[in-house]
């Protein structure tokens, strides 16, 4: 019983319908790699433990209250990691990355839920099973991807929503799950939608209306890619360009690209690789030695977008005739 997923690489088992993805055919007897517990918490949790945890990361983004937005802490053997978010949402992770369960107040919903599992929550699982995660959304260009990376903001996947509309299929978004195979790198394919802010849906199609928002408590709205006409990309695509989305630019010239140094096209994923703040040593030079063989292989591009968002045409000509011309040097 319960519904089977496919996102990032993963067979997901869920207990209940999780709202926005698509439910998977999966062969009697197959283990999945992911058990998730909607609506409960972990059965053997004793009453005492939350006072035996060890707070291991407050978020640094403050309600005007002064409470922060998330709190992780550990338990005393190391193996589940509790999330609790400033709604009351919380989430527990093992460290292998196997199980999920959640539970939220009743001022919440299941679709709220949602919104954190698919974000944050797997985040933070593909990290503790070894996947390196970078904050980004991914497009296809042709017969590869391309991952637009940035800070919240910077406009990541409003850029991948206007390339979509261009006929490019998305295969990621706010997450880039990363895979490493015999020298080449890979790009995991998500779930089929893209999470628009109301501005971003104003630029993209004139009404922040016309998107249905995720839920009642919250702002974003949902592009479901297959009702609007959009394609995702289910199979794991090769790498062939990263955009470093910069702040926006008040030149005429705008957009534009650069070309970083190897050093600072290192140190700009690095920071905006996902989930570091638990992470141990050990992963975190793991991280470091992936990404550092990332650089050295594929073209890193600095894109500085024009300050007027309705000028978003512009970027994606940009972008797919710096691509057009990659492909033809490569032909050549």
């Amino acid at each position: 019983m319960g519904s089977s997923y496919s996102v990032f690489g993963l067979h997901l088992h869920s207990n209940a319908a999780i709202p926005g993805l698509n439910d998977v055919r999966v062969s009697d007897g197959i283990t999945p790699d992911v058990e998730i517990r909607l609506g409960a918490s972990p059965d053997a949790m004793p009453e005492n433990s939350a006072r035996q945890e060890t707070l291991v990361f407050t978020s640094s983004i403050l309600l005007e209250s002064g409470e922060p937005t998330l709190r992780i802490w550990r338990s005393p053997d190391g193996v589940l990691f509790r999330l609790e978010y400033f709604d009351g949402m919380k989430f527990w992770l093992d460290r292998p990355g196997r199980h999920v369960w959640a539970v939220w107040p009743k001022s919440s919903s299941l679709e709220d839920a949602a919104t954190y599992l698919l974000g944050p929550v797997l985040g933070l699982l593909l990290r503790f099973r070894g996947v390196t995660c970078l904050h980004a959304s991914a497009v296809t260009v042709g017969d590869s991807a391309v991952a637009f990376v940035g800070a919240e903001g910077r406009g990541k996947s409003t850029t991948a929503a206007a390339m979509a509309r261009r006929g490019h299929a998305v295969i990621s978004d706010d997450i880039v799950a990363l895979a490493e195979r015999e020298g080449r790198f890979f790009v995991l394919p998500a779930y089929p939608y893209l999470c628009l802010w109301p501005d971003s849906v104003r630029i993209l199609y004139g009404d922040e209306t016309s998107l249905p928002a995720f839920s009642a408590n919250w702002d974003k709205r949902q592009l479901t890619l297959a009702e609007n006409r959009l394609r995702f990309e289910t199979q794991p695509l090769a790498l062939s360009a990263v955009y470093l989305l910069e702040e926006r630019s008040a030149d005429d010239g705008a957009p534009f690209l650069e070309t970083p140094a190897l050093r600072e096209s290192l140190l700009a994923l690095v920071a905006d690789s996902y989930a570091t703040s638990v992470l141990d040593a050990e992963m975190r030079a793991k991280e470091f030695e992936l990404l550092g063989r990332l650089v050295a292989t594929i073209p890193i591009r600095r894109l500085r977008a024009h300050e007027d968002a309705s000028r978003i045409g512009g970027l994606c000509d940009l972008i797919e005739g710096r691509e057009r011309q990659a492909r033809s040097a490569n032909v050549a």
